[in-house]
């Protein structure tokens, strides 16, 4: 397969055609769609998680600590509860979204 690529790009006299600038347009493309907009979008919903978290919400760390939001500071920090009268002063970006949704959505879910 690769040597069709190579026979099609490859003209005598050294001329370049259109197709390797198409070529290399598609590859971009299919970077952009698989690789940078999908982290893009991740990194959008993580930020907007952090700014909605407030005093009671249960999460869990990226170091897998779990507690509750006693306090969220204006510093970029939070208070976190780990047990009653415990008290750790974290980083809000130290909050993990998918272990904080999942501990929630359990939490949520009717027991049977």
């Amino acid at each position: 397969m690769n040597q069709f690529f190579i026979l099609l790009a490859a003209q005598p006299g050294g001329k370049s055609s259109g197709f390797e600038f198409i070529f290399l347009g598609l590859m971009i493309l299919v970077f952009w769609l698989f690789m940078i907009r999908p982290q893009a979008k991740k990194a959008k919903e993580q930020k907007k998680f952090v700014e909605n978290m407030q005093k009671g919400d249960k999460i869990v760390t990226i170091a897998g600590i779990h507690g509750v939001v006693h306090k969220v500071n204006e510093d970029g920090t939070l208070q976190l509860e780990i047990s009653p009268g415990s008290y750790l002063k974290i980083e809000k970006s130290a909050v993990s979204m998918e272990w904080t949704a999942n501990i929630n959505k359990a939490a949520a879910a009717p027991a049977k």
